[in-house]
């Protein structure tokens, strides 16, 4: 059976008469009508009570018309979902993101320009150190991410690295702190703190950075704390057990008792990273992309 049968059919059945149905399918009457009962002997079944003055289903072709409907709808939704995979309008999108990624602005713009040009894909969020984002790009199970500068041996010669933004770096400290209220301030007006950091494993971008600023300022950080979440560095800085050196998009985090300051050093920033792998050529990623 093939599927211009169940098209021949369904114009009939419609139609209920032959020269009609023929015109509408654009098609000479006998060519239909060989068709038809060449479809009734594999049905080995008959589909139309005929005369000279009318066609009529019988109720096997009541049933089968049933059924060759959906058939014939569910092929053009195959079709159609073809169509816009193929263009990257459907499928899904797997994400990963560093802790700190959303709470800069950019990110979920981003995303909620790439959900209005293409709401048929469906994007997968997953929250990923660095490390394990490079290893998901490598292995397949990330599309995309969104990540931190990494050590260059971490990095695979197969991805792909754009900067997407340099983050700006901001002093994190409780808001009872002697500092807080100030917009500036110099980092070695912290060189007797405590710092509260992410072990250098989890996030080697932001831990490198704050050491070597730390060194520009003249002086070697004393790691009070490490806490693996960007936000539970906030809540303990906000505790007093620390100061800490953060992202200035985690304002947005809103934790109370926390306030921020300005370094008072123009090289204070972290990249924020997009990684790809190398040659994608994936309609649906490529449309991504291309929103950079």
């Amino acid at each position: 059976m093939e599927l211009r049968h169940l098209r021949y059919f369904v114009a009939v059945a419609e139609e209920l008469h032959f020269g009609r149905a023929a015109e509408r399918l654009r098609m000479a009457q006998p060519p239909l009508s060989l068709q038809i009962r060449v479809l009734e002997d594999e049905l080995q079944a008959k589909l139309f009570d005929r005369t000279s003055r009318r066609v009529v289903l019988t109720e096997v072709g009541r049933s089968f018309l049933e059924d060759a409907r959906a058939i014939l709808a569910s092929t053009e939704e195959a079709k159609r979902r073809a169509a816009q995979i193929a263009r990257g309008a459907a499928g899904r999108l797997e994400i990963g993101f560093t802790g700190s990624a959303p709470f800069n602005p950019m990110m979920p713009r981003l995303l909620a320009k790439f959900r209005r040009e293409w709401p048929e894909v469906r994007m997968m969020l997953y929250q990923m150190t660095t490390a394990a984002q490079l290893e998901a790009l490598c292995d397949g199970r990330l599309d995309v991410g969104f990540a931190r500068p990494a050590s260059s041996e971490l990095v695979s010669r197969h991805l792909v690295v754009h900067r997407a933004l340099h983050d700006p770096l901001v002093v994190a400290l409780s808001s009872d702190h002697p500092l807080a209220g100030r917009d500036r301030i110099e980092l070695a007006a912290l060189r007797d703190e405590p710092f509260i950091m992410p072990p250098r494993h989890v996030s080697v971008g932001l831990h490198d950075k704050v050491m070597e600023l730390c060194a520009r300022a003249g002086f070697s950080p004393r790691i009070g704390m490490e806490a693996h979440q960007i936000v539970t560095i906030l809540a303990l800085t906000a505790a007093g057990i620390g100061v800490a050196v953060v992202f200035a998009g985690m304002r947005n985090a809103n934790i109370a008792g926390v306030c921020f300051a300005k370094i008072a050093d123009d090289q204070a920033f972290a990249d924020l990273l997009v990684i790809h792998r190398e040659g994608e050529t994936t309609p649906t990623i490529r449309n991504f992309l291309n929103l950079f």
